[in-house]
């Protein structure tokens, strides 16, 4: 009997399982995209760019990494889905070949007052229980070196019970040393408020002597604060008792019963702190920010000097070092500490803290210390520190989805960045990126262009194929990948100086320096050489001084560029006006909203661990308005049409004829002016790009009035394209008689400035000097500095 002969006809055919190469979208609507189609190779590196607000976020982030997570989720129990966030599927036909999507977006990173560096990367935990076996004293456990962790103490009696029906019961005392400082609660400052700022004496309640933002008598506080009996709703607060006053401002929270509904009454001390003040300030809305700012100062606490830790978790030390010490560190100091601790007996925790300092320092963020709360993290440092922890993963056939990674890295620091991506990729990931920078994208193997224009005139790809063949493509990207600016032959002459002396915040060496006024002024240097301490310090507090800083734009899907700019409150009175009918019919957020929708133009249904559904609600069909409002007009439009139009057709629509504004018209020409033309007046706030919100808070802050405007890094989320017309909106408030100071890291902001001021030479403890001062050619001419070298490339001098 023959031997049948193994044959290798299959050896030499594909494996089934390698034909999916790529990630296949049919049909992606999410947003302003219109049936995208793209296949995007996996294992490579992959660049969206396109104009502000055509398409790419809704692509990648809406679309993309949005539905890998949803599959993720539906992979875990009913139960557990529940304690998730619901995701919606996106709006997409097909999508195929997706694997598990890691995010690293530019979402600051939390606005809790108690989370740091620190916490957010786990350095502490670590740190904590480092202390807890090498500390001397040895006070106890983890939590004993913990700034959220209070301590307890407990006395009383405790019932033992011994076998069939017999109990005893004894004494007992329970402690718990946590490391939380006992005066400031772990928050490392402590708040002093002015009473003036909370009432007005000389009124009674009923009369509105209650000036916190919210504490309106005709609202629910006014209910609580009228039903409690506590003191009378009508007699001025300055003839109140003791006691009175006592229960007005501090009485702590007491269940009460007002007209048969159970409440609890708390002071409005209590209030304030449980409301305003748990919470980070610089996240809270703007007016409440206002208030808090007006009315509580904060000051270092005296007790634990600002480290948030108690006396016994600062008195045990390693090596002469507490643990407040060393989050005090700058991390690349800590990292070289943590290299000459040889102690066995903790060597896998030694490791592990000493790769996490590395990483910090390998992606360019060893100038932070482990105490830098996580809320003043720039956007650029926020998804840098997200990144560390991927860094030394083994995982590979994963996606990583990042957003602008280069924001706020000087050029020097792009090359290091993009090293990270490249070995991302080099273990097998597929990596994803959405980004401007000509630098990051020339080391795509893959490039989708989206456009052509934003909003409603973009959503299509224009352009997928290498960075070569962007180049030849003709599109808006490829026309101004290698666009360089050129020095200005000639700068304006400063009208004055605005003097800085003996800056010393954070990292700065008692820095002097006469910033020149009535001329574009532009603040340069390595991440973390101080130009934010430096301007944000000694600059933006002053008068007459407008600060555009990074601060997120936050705001629910009833905010749009009308409520957000306060464009709604001349376009409701000219209705009103025309009509002869009351403003409030005119806001879908009051009087005139539609009833069955409640204004909002959709209906929300909950489905559980489902994603909820949104439907267009029938009653308006979608127009968010009662019938009866929309038959009023304005220049033969109604309200529901205005909100509808794109800021251009708006502005033409309130600059003349019937519908003329002119208070309307202003605020859409500086919508117009830093290129937000395309957006529609009604679009929600929570479907804009980040490049788009920066722009509109800069549209915004421009109706205020000031000398000086302080802009920090404008050109964030911006094209190529669009740098240009930023530049012509900085020359144009120059030449009104505006002083302007950029903090800005693009070479072309670089060149175009009248002044430039270096900060460096280096990060953190190696920064905090001015380097250089003069004019851009000055500056390329002389090359004695990183920012130098660079722009000296970049004109090609």
């Amino acid at each position: 009997m023959s031997k049948a002969t193994p044959t290798n006809a299959h050896s030499t055919a594909p494996h089934v399982a390698d034909r999916h190469e790529v990630i296949r979208v049919q049909g992606a609507r999410e947003n302003n995209l219109k049936d995208v189609n793209v296949e995007i190779p996996k294992r490579r590196l992959t660049v969206f760019t396109g104009v502000s607000g055509s398409g790419k976020s809704s692509l990648v982030f809406g679309t993309i990494a949005a539905e890998s997570q949803r599959m993720i989720n539906e992979t875990y129990s009913a139960f557990v889905q529940g304690f998730m966030p619901t995701l919606s599927r996106p709006e997409v036909d097909v999508l195929e070949g997706l694997t598990t999507a890691i995010i690293v977006d530019q979402e600051r990173m939390g606005a809790n007052p108690r989370s740091t560096v620190g916490t957010a990367t786990d350095a502490n935990a670590m740190l904590r229980i480092l202390f807890s076996r090498l500390g001397q004293p040895h006070i106890g456990s983890p939590n004993a070196y913990s700034f959220n962790v209070p301590s307890v103490k407990a006395s009383g009696a405790i019932t033992v019970e011994r076998g069939a029906g017999r109990t005893k019961t004894e004494k007992a005392t329970f402690n718990r040393l946590g490391g939380m400082c006992p005066r400031c609660e772990g928050m490392g400052s402590v708040n002093d408020i002015d009473l003036t700022q909370l009432y007005d004496d000389s009124k009674s309640l009923n009369e509105g002597a209650i000036t916190i933002p919210g504490y309106s008598m005709e609202g629910w506080y006014g209910r609580i604060f009228r039903g409690s009996g506590y003191f009378d709703p009508d007699k001025p607060i300055r003839r109140y008792t003791k006691k009175e006053l006592h229960d007005l401002l501090h009485r702590e929270p007491t269940k009460i019963k007002v007209d048969g509904i159970n409440l609890t009454y708390s002071g409005l001390i209590p209030q304030i702190q449980k409301s305003f003040l748990s919470k980070d300030v610089d996240a809270l809305q703007p007016h409440i920010r206002a208030f808090v700012e007006r009315a509580v100062t904060f000051t270092t606490c005296p007790e634990c000097d600002g480290t948030r830790l108690s006396r016994e978790a600062r008195s045990s030390k390693i090596r002469g070092k507490s643990i407040a010490d060393v989050c005090a560190m700058q991390i690349s100091d800590l990292a070289a500490w943590i290299r000459d601790l040889d102690e066995p007996s903790v060597a896998p925790l030694l490791t592990g803290l000493q790769h996490l300092f590395d990483s910090f320092e390998e992606i360019g963020l060893g100038y932070l210390s482990l105490d830098r709360p996580a809320g003043t993290l720039s956007g650029g440092e926020a998804q840098r520190t997200k990144m560390i922890r991927h860094l030394g993963s083994s995982l590979t056939d994963v996606t990583y989805v990042f957003d602008e990674p280069t924001i706020g890295l000087h050029p020097h620091d792009i090359q290091r960045m993009n090293n990270l991506l490249l070995r991302l990729r080099d273990k097998g990931n597929t990596v994803l990126v959405v980004e401007h920078k000509p630098e990051t994208i020339a080391i795509g193997d893959h490039v989708v262009d989206l456009g052509p224009g934003a909003g409603t005139a973009g959503g299509e790809v224009v352009f997928q194929g290498t960075v070569d063949g962007l180049r030849a493509s003709g599109t808006l990207t490829g026309q101004h990948l290698d666009d360089r600016a050129a020095l200005k032959p000639s700068v304006r002459k400063p009208t004055g100086v605005l003097p800085v002396r003996g800056a010393d915040t954070h990292n700065l060496r008692d820095v002097d320096v006469d910033i020149p006024l009535g001329v574009l002024v532009v603040v340069t240097g390595v991440a973390g050489s101080g130009k934010s301490s430096l301007i944000h310090g000694s600059v933006s507090g002053r008068d007459g001084v407008v600060s555009v800083d990074q601060t997120a734009i936050r705001g629910s899907r009833r905010s749009n560029p009308a409520t957000y700019t306060g464009l709604l409150d001349p376009i409701r009175k000219a209705f009103a006006k025309a009509n002869g009918v009351k403003p409030a019919l005119f806001s879908p957020n009051s009087e005139g909203a539609c009833p069955t929708c409640n204004g909002a133009g959709v209906i929300y249904t909950d489905l559980g661990m489902m994603a909820g559904v949104a439907t267009t609600c029938e009653e308006c069909e979608g127009r968010r308005f009662q019938a009866s409002v929309l038959e009023y007009h304005l220049g033969g439009r109604d309200i529901s049409e205005v909100l509808a139009m794109s800021v251009t057709e708006a502005e033409k629509f309130f600059g003349a004829g019937e519908a003329r504004t002119p208070a309307a018209h202003a605020i859409l020409d500086r919508l117009a002016d830093v290129g937000l033309g395309y957006l529609t007046l009604g679009q929600p706030l929570t479907t804009l790009s980040g490049g788009e919100r920066q722009r509109l808070k800069l549209a915004t802050h421009m109706a205020e009035k000031g000398g000086v405007y302080v802009l920090d890094e404008p050109t964030t989320g911006l094209h190529l394209a669009d740098v240009e017309q930023l530049l012509g909106l900085l020359d144009r408030l120059v030449d009104s008689g505006k002083s302007v100071i950029v903090i800005e890291h693009h070479q072309a902001v670089m060149a175009h400035a009248d002044w430039l001021i270096d900060l460096g030479p280096g990060a953190g403890h190696d920064g905090g000097r001015i380097v250089f001062e003069g004019t851009p050619a000055d500056l390329v001419a002389a090359r004695t500095t990183l920012t130098g070298e660079h722009l000296a490339a970049y004109v090609g001098a």
